[in-house]
């Protein structure tokens, strides 16, 4: 079993010996997503931690999309529960990088590539986000490639 899922579930045992609503909820569901991806496909398997880690993006992004689509819409209830159990699975996830960084990352990239215009985009992106590795989202780097190779 990986050491995150391990994790996971460590903290949901404390999270409900401390009778703290918002983190069990917010692990067990993650957990379900993770048991779903274990389960899916043709045949049952144990993620890694990197596969653990793209079900917590996922479900991060998730939280996120719905807080703003709850905020537009004037429910702030539930629009301050999603950023909440968003920021709960925020912990278990790498520190995202700053724009700076980024910056560099992408014109490394570019510099690598040898790529030269907007029809290098793909083999520019492939190549950031393995360089990336989960520390921003692929919009951030979309925007970034397209700002630089603009």
């Amino acid at each position: 079993m990986s050491d995150l899922k391990v994790q996971l579930r460590s903290d949901l045992t404390t999270a409900m010996k401390a009778r703290d609503e918002l983190r069990t909820a917010t692990l067990r569901m993650v957990l379900a997503a993770v048991s779903a991806e274990e389960v899916s496909g043709k045949e049952a398997r144990e993620l890694s931690d990197d596969e653990v880690q793209a079900v917590l993006r996922r479900e991060a992004k998730k939280r996120r999309e719905a807080a703003e689509a709850f905020g537009s819409a004037g429910r702030a209830e539930q629009a301050a529960r999603e950023q909440a159990e968003g920021e709960v699975l925020a912990t278990y996830l790498p520190a995202q990088l700053e724009d700076a960084d980024l910056a560099a990352i992408v014109a490394d990239v570019i510099t690598r590539t040898g790529a030269s215009g907007m029809k290098d985009m793909g083999k520019v992106m492939g190549a950031a986000n393995g360089a990336v590795a989960g520390r921003a989202e692929g919009s951030r780097v979309a925007a970034e490639v397209r700002r630089q190779l603009g």
